[in-house]
């Protein structure tokens, strides 16, 4: 009869791989996509790899953050105006080269939140039609692009104002636009 010590058992349990914490497929999207980026930023711009030199650097890449990724931002605390900081549980483990989708496994369990951030799907601006969207999608264009339409009224207003600003934030689409 074999015998084992609870020691012994939880060594055991610890050392095996853990598949019921792990990530989906998909799980944590934009976790894994921001950090990802902002990890091989840091690589690219031979950044110390400490644990405050990080904390720092995230601090800073949130500032330009938008949608889903400055809400991920403030679920970490990585924004001025975010009532928790749990910028710690990002920077650390980075400065030993974690690999982001652990990084987010543990965040989720801090914040299920975190894990819960999806993007946006993207319109194909090269081949979409302008005329078959809603308007709520033509804004939802425009504010991607950190701008307004001030006076628009009518539907064409905003599709004149999105052809107008293409070739500045889209220009791939608007070249094939013109080719078409």
């Amino acid at each position: 009869m074999l015998c084992f010590s609870g020691l012994s058992v939880a060594l055991a349990l610890a050392l095996l791989p853990s598949t019921i914490n792990a990530l989906k497929d998909g799980e944590c999207e934009v976790c894994v996509g921001f950090l990802g980026r902002f990890y091989q930023s840091l690589k690219d711009n031979d950044a110390q790899f400490t644990n405050e030199a990080i904390e720092k650097a995230l601090i800073k890449a949130c500032k330009d953050a938008k949608g889903k990724e400055n809400r991920l931002c403030y679920y970490i605390g990585a924004t001025s105006d975010a009532a928790t900081k749990i910028t710690n549980e990002v920077s650390k483990p980075m400065s030993y080269h974690v690999p982001v989708e652990k990084i987010c496994e543990k965040l989720k369990k801090k914040d299920s939140q975190i894990c819960e951030l999806k993007y946006d799907k993207q319109v194909d601006l090269s081949t979409v039609d302008l005329k078959k969207l809603k308007v709520k999608d033509l804004k939802k264009i425009l504010e991607e692009w950190g701008e307004s339409c001030k006076g628009c009224v009518e539907k064409s207003d905003f599709i004149r104002k999105i052809n107008e600003l293409m070739p500045k934030y889209a220009p791939n689409a608007a070249k094939a636009r013109t080719e078409l």
